[in-house]
């Protein structure tokens, strides 16, 4: 994608901060890429950036979708590719800023043409257990299977529908236009390598013991600030914003099936292990140059992004 520079990565990590330094440095703007937080409202929940860090530079697609809208990634692609040529219209950079594979790679990638939601089968599909839907997608798709999240009922249902619905294969109705597979080292001593990515951009991440950390301090501060208040004054949401990490464990604690202790522990872990299938995706599916942040202190990243991003863009020129 040209005139386009990508931050992804993990939770936590600080893609949001570095981000909007940038952008504020570069006169930029931000796209973000982030399944929730194009959503109105849960802006605790979904950790949206604060006031002082939106403040720095333009940002798009944050709370911008009504939370009763289904939501996935053409409609996403849509939205970002009219925001960006807007940005682009503006003589400014763009940037796509998030940690939502899927949405970045339907940028990077393009989609595939996939069949529409069928209601009929996917209630069918929504009667049968996890255990059952595990088993079949196992049975038809083995390749899908050992890419998707096993345990997210909503993606093992869509993959079984495409596969019952075209009677082909998921993984070959999702292949991705050119795609290229390149695994990212992301270790301790690996520093940013001097040669450029294909699609412009930095992956960036933390060593682990400092990124659960810091995922431990940004739950506390969401029950801190008023989560529980957020999602209790919160009504009907579309399936796809009911996915959002913490919100069954609030809506648990509200029903009084865990207490605050508990609820604050349940997502603490789930957002962990979100952490690592971020990990896992963004090693296998991008080839954007990685940058450990643990080795770098803000400012130093800050500077190292801009210079990456003026390198591309003298280049695009």
């Amino acid at each position: 994608m040209k005139n386009v520079f990508f931050i992804v990565g993990l939770t936590a990590a600080g893609k949001s901060e570095l981000a909007a330094d940038v952008a504020h440095d570069l006169d930029a703007e931000i796209v973000s890429a982030d399944a929730f937080q194009i959503y109105r409202g849960l802006d605790l929940l979904t950790a949206k950036p604060d006031s002082a860090t939106l403040a720095k530079a333009p940002h798009h697609l944050i709370g911008t979708i009504s939370i009763l809208e289904e939501m996935n990634a053409e409609k996403f692609r849509r939205n970002a590719l009219c925001a960006i040529d807007e940005i682009h219209a503006r003589g400014k950079h763009a940037m796509v800023v998030g940690g939502s594979g899927l949405y970045i790679k339907a940028l990077t990638h393009g989609l595939t043409s996939l069949p529409a939601a069928n209601p009929k089968l996917r209630a069918q599909l929504n009667k049968i257990s996890l255990d059952q839907l595990r088993e079949q997608i196992i049975k038809l798709n083995p390749e899908t299977a050992g890419k998707i999240d096993m345990k997210n009922r909503r993606r093992l249902v869509r993959a079984l529908e495409i596969c019952l619905l075209n009677g082909k294969l998921a993984s070959v109705q999702r292949t991705l236009r050119n795609e290229k597979v390149v695994t990212v080292a992301v270790s301790a001593a690996d520093l940013p390598p001097g040669t450029a990515a294909a699609t412009p951009g930095v992956f960036v991440f933390r060593e682990r013991d400092e990124l659960y950390q810091r995922i431990n301090r940004r739950v506390e501060a969401m029950f801190e600030n008023g989560v529980i208040e957020e999602v209790r004054a919160t009504g009907a949401i579309s399936e796809t914003a009911s996915q959002m990490i913490g919100l069954r464990e609030i809506r648990e604690l509200l029903d009084g099936k865990m207490s605050i202790l508990q609820g604050i522990a349940a997502i603490q872990q789930a957002t962990r292990r979100y952490a690592k299938r971020q990990l896992t995706w963004f090693r296998r599916q991008t080839n954007f140059e990685p940058l450990n942040l643990s080795l770098l202190t803000h400012q130093e990243a800050v500077k190292w992004i801009s210079r990456r991003i003026l390198s591309f863009a003298q280049r695009d020129d």
